[in-house]
């Protein structure tokens, strides 16, 4: 059937109309980019660590936000369905200590990465006059500000579920202030989420018979004046602004107005303790400055949980359980509390859980995710139960780093951190398939394994099979 003239003359409007509305339409699904911006997960268990698990659930993302969660959701016309028939889906995990995204300081090494902060030189540069012209003092440093978005482990850890980090600035007794990140963004200032997160104070001596403070006693003195100093900023600013005529101009103290406000804002104060005898130190300097500390290293938290619980101070644990140096003296005397140490280090987790004291987990020096799960395994064979361990890198991180309102479990409203498995998170032998962060998402591909060598038999060489390109879902 022909259209009249009249028709055919309006079929070229008609056509570019439509052409017009399909434009609009797609680019309101997808980002400036071309990126899909609305995607919806079925068929998938969805763990929300805010309640118990859904089964055959469905996830909404949109506009880098989660929309919706449950059973019975609407599935927007334009969103991205991904079939999570036999997945799971997860909060995005959270490792709540590393150098991720971070320039290396100079003359560290994985060793001196293991247990920070930790004391050293801090970064070149003046220093702020002061007491003492505060020595290895910069709480102005500001992670969000040195963020290196070229670091490689920033896809590994991704890769393996990790969509946020807390990381630290190195080197001193306050080497700066930490900040939260998401591991995906353009641009550097898009991976922040909460750049004034945590202020890392080292408790150690910097060392030295002729510097200060070079002993605990001289640190442990050095930072109750810092605080003090503060303190008294914060009351005497106020009426020498009130009083320009009638009191001397305060000097300039770049420490004291920084420390000041991270007070004013109650932000984290991670206190380095590892032991024992440093973690009832810490709990008893914390509550004679009145901060809002939280324990950094907690690794022997097994002899002193009941005494954190109590605290209430949350513990910032650190997965990199202690071992023998591999290069040591294999006929060299170990002393009891070493080996005790190296054995029933992994059981602090549990011991904390059943104390009743909040914790989370961090990286520290270890090379790789892999290492990651394999110590939350060790942590496990040693009591902690796994819905436990998964609070540890979810719920209960985001509580602890104060940005629960933003992540750490899958509810409507909160950011679009996701990651989908084809299994338990934790098994050795489970494989992340999907992971979002900001609502971006990351398909991820096993790599293939390498080529194998030929293998020689008895009468005849036979090549073995080679796998070619990437595995993909």
């Amino acid at each position: 059937m022909r259209l009249p003239s009249s028709r055919r003359c309006c079929l070229p409007v008609l056509v570019a109309a439509g052409m017009f509305l399909l434009f609009l339409w797609t680019h309101s699904a997808r980002g400036e980019g071309g990126e899909p911006r609305y995607f919806a997960i079925i068929n998938a268990r969805i763990v929300t660590v805010a309640g118990p698990p859904i089964e055959k659930g469905t996830v909404v993302i949109a506009r880098g936000l989660i929309q919706a969660v449950g059973t019975s959701v609407a599935i927007p016309p334009e969103a991205w369905v991904i079939d999570g028939a036999g997945l799971t889906v997860y909060p995005g995990l959270i490792d709540a200590g590393t150098d991720l995204g971070l320039p290396k300081p100079e003359g560290t090494d994985e060793a001196a990465r293991a247990d920070r902060p930790r004391p050293g030189a801090p970064p070149a540069g003046e220093i702020a006059s002061g007491p003492q012209d505060r020595p290895a003092t910069t709480p102005w440093r500001v992670a969000a500000d040195e963020i290196k978005t070229s670091d490689k482990r920033i896809a590994a850890w991704r890769n393996a579920g990790f969509t946020t980090t807390l990381s630290l600035p190195a080197g001193g007794i306050f080497p700066g202030q930490g900040s939260v990140l998401n591991l995906a963004g353009e641009r550097a200032g898009d991976f922040v989420v909460k750049p004034d997160a945590a202020l890392p104070v080292s408790l150690k001596g910097l060392g030295g018979f002729f510097s200060f403070p070079g002993s605990l006693m001289g640190t442990v003195a050095y930072v109750r004046q810092v605080y003090d100093d503060a303190r008294w900023f914060a009351q005497a600013e106020p009426i020498s602004e009130a009083n320009p005529g009638k009191s001397e101009r305060l000097p300039y103290d770049r420490t004291e107005r920084v420390i000041n406000g991270t007070l004013e804002r109650k932000e984290i104060v991670l206190l380095s303790a590892n032991n024992s005898v440093e973690i009832l130190r810490a709990l008893r300097l914390a509550a004679e400055w009145k901060v809002p500390a939280v324990l950094f290293g907690g690794q022997e938290g097994y002899d002193v949980a009941g005494a954190i619980a109590t605290s209430k101070i949350a513990v910032l644990v650190n997965l990199k359980w202690p071992e023998r140096a591999k290069d040591a003296d294999p006929e060299a005397e170990q002393t009891l509390r070493e080996l005790r140490f190296r054995d029933r280090a992994s059981s602090t987790p549990a011991a904390l859980a059943k104390a009743g004291a909040k914790f989370a987990f961090y990286s520290g020096g270890l090379a790789a995710p892999k290492d990651i799960f394999k110590s939350v395994r060790k942590a496990m064979e040693a009591g902690l139960a796994p819905e436990a361990a998964l609070r540890a890198f979810t719920m209960d991180a985001a509580e602890i780093l104060g940005v629960s309102e933003r992540l750490g479990t899958i509810e409507p409203g909160k950011i679009a951190n996701v990651v989908v498995a084809d299994g338990d998170i934790f098994n050795e032998k489970a494989k992340v398939k999907d992971v979002f962060i900001d609502g971006r998402w990351f398909e991820i591909h096993e790599e293939a394994p390498p080529d194998k060598p030929a293998e020689k038999k008895p009468e005849r060489v036979e090549e073995a099979a080679t796998v070619d390109g990437e595995v993909s879902r």
